[in-house]
């Protein structure tokens, strides 16, 4: 977007504010550098002098503060304002009704995926000074505050290469040549390390196996449709104990692996790329008699995520894996899937599923867009997909969310396969900028506002005459309230965020998404926020 229709945009914005509150630069943020893409919604451009920040500001007593991005151009646009006496005045006095007396789900938190070819393409930033601003972007107090990263366990399809790490020799049951590659020491480990520098908050590691050795499967092939052979159950599992000693050894700790990448994929030969497929029998043996005792022997405290996997194959991987072996629930810390399809499969199957499993706490491990093929700069439909998901899963009590690649190239890559997707942030190495997508900033309506140890609390919308309006709310650790709000429809909306007898008025631009804070003014003597 061009910078002269961004300055008008914000100005007009923050004039129209005038009747609700007040704009301004808060603790020197530098604003978004943006650049004009023919009808779309614009991207944020940084280089090596030059990188847009967000502060989260302390709120006040008796005010709020709003958080606005939008697709005319807006990202992160402040505005504070008076709580005030709530009134309904009308029918259609849109308004979202709060209990924070009434808390559902703890939050562990939320982030993005170290793979090769993220740390690949961060690694070949020239700029120093742009590669650290590329990690403060996600992961500092001025960035997104991010506190979650997955990787991959050996090679994924962003890779260039097929690999594991104890390919050779063949039928090494007791991986003795298992070890770490160029990948790990040059790629994952120096990104991650970064990341984890930059953090205020622990990062909670997330390791996921794409494919074991071709040697262990049934197809003797790192891809297509292949199981693991029984005889090699045991060595599968201390190939991730031997992954969690030796990134140990590099002073990285794991919080949690999972049971393996999309294991759907080697059943149905869809993707080209690693994969590995299991049968219920065979998945739920492996669990209760391998993996578990293996990982919680090793370090009890590490979580063991199950499924991993499109939220349609719930049905598959976990309700008959138990209907076999019931004590799989036993075994598992938490339930992971993925974002895809999840348009056409009703959040509503993770409740009918694991209603009889309170104790399995449920977290969405990876998300891109693909079906533009690789990256679609300045994409508002991308927000408001990863909106719309982020907003329907945590109302349906996920406790984090972590998005796929921190970074790509242009070109949606590399990737081994050439299964392009978008990422968040692109760089262009030759041009020395990275480029941050709207996508970026729909994560940091979340992450940046919505701490670890916050609650989800009952939010209701009532008096709407127009479109519901997608929303989520929270009681943070500091004792605050967070609501994000997704407006899909073009015209600009007024809702009223009335908790006990106050209200925040809130104005909500047309195809905008906001996030409000303030502080909790309900009395509960149950509260645990302090």
């Amino acid at each position: 977007m061009d910078i002269n229709k961004c300055i008008i945009s914000a100005s007009l914005w923050a004039a129209v504010y005038l009747l609700f509150g007040s704009a301004g630069a808060y603790n020197n943020d530098k604003p978004c550098a943006p650049q004009e893409i023919y009808n779309r919604s614009g991207i944020c451009v940084c280089n090596a002098t030059y990188c847009d920040t967000i502060t989260k500001e302390t709120v006040n007593p008796g005010r709020f503060m709003a958080y606005t991005s939008s697709e005319n151009g807006l990202r992160f646009q402040k505005v504070t304002s008076l709580i005030e006496v709530f009134r309904k005045l009308s029918d259609c006095s849109t308004t979202i009704e709060l209990d924070p007396t009434t808390k559902y789900q703890t939050i562990h938190g939320f982030g993005g995926a170290v793979t090769d070819s993220a740390g690949f393409i961060w690694n070949n930033i020239q700029d120093e000074g742009l590669k650290q601003a590329l990690i403060d972007s996600y992961f500092s107090d001025t960035g997104l505050e991010y506190n979650m990263i997955r990787t991959p366990i050996g090679g994924s399809d962003f890779s260039s290469r097929a690999y594991t790490l104890n390919d050779y020799p063949l039928d090494d049951k007791e991986l003795g040549n298992f070890s770490l590659t160029y990948e790990d020491y040059n790629y994952k480990l120096p990104m991650i390390k970064a990341c984890i520098a930059a953090a205020s908050s622990q990062v909670f590691m997330v390791g996921t196996t794409w494919s074991p050795p071709a040697w262990m499967k049934t197809s003797g092939s790192l891809t297509g449709v292949g199981f693991l052979k029984e005889e090699y159950f045991e060595a599968y599992a201390n190939y991730h104990k031997k992954f969690l000693e030796e990134y140990k050894r590099n002073n990285i700790s794991f919080w949690a692996i999972t049971t393996t990448n999309e294991p759907l994929n080697g059943v149905v030969d869809l993707p080209d790329f690693n994969c590995l497929g299991w049968t219920i029998e065979g998945m739920g043996s492996w669990i209760v008699d391998y993996l578990g005792p293996t990982i919680k022997n090793y370090d009890s405290t590490i979580k063991i995520l199950g499924i991993d996997d499109q939220r349609n194959t719930l049905p598959i991987w976990f309700t008959a894996v138990i209907l076999k072996r019931p004590e799989v629930a036993q075994v598992l810390d938490g339930i992971a899937l993925h974002f895809y399809f999840n348009d056409i499969t009703p959040p509503s199957m993770t409740t009918t599923v694991l209603k009889d499993y309170p104790d399995l706490f449920l977290i969405s491990t990876e998300a891109s867009i693909t079906e533009t093929k690789g990256v679609d700069l300045g994409s508002w439909d991308g927000l408001e997909k990863y909106a719309v998901s982020l907003i329907q899963d945590l109302n349906y009590n996920y406790t984090g969310w972590i998005d796929w690649n921190l970074c790509l190239d242009t070109e949606g890559g590399p990737n081994w396969v050439k299964n392009y997707v978008d990422s968040p942030i692109v760089v262009d190495a030759e041009a020395g900028v990275f480029y941050k997508q709207p996508i970026f900033y729909a994560m940091g309506h979340f992450s940046k506002f919505i701490p670890r140890g916050s609650r989800r609390i009952k939010s209701t919308e009532k008096y709407n005459c127009s479109n519901a309006l997608k929303h989520v709310a929270f009681l943070t650790p500091e004792n605050t309230i967070v609501v994000v709000l997704l407006n899909e429809d073009n015209k600009d909306r007024v809702i009223r965020l009335k908790f006990g007898d106050n209200q925040a008025k809130v104005l909500v631009e047309g195809k905008s998404i906001i996030t409000v804070e303030f502080n909790n003014e309900v009395q509960d003597d149950s509260c645990d926020c302090d």
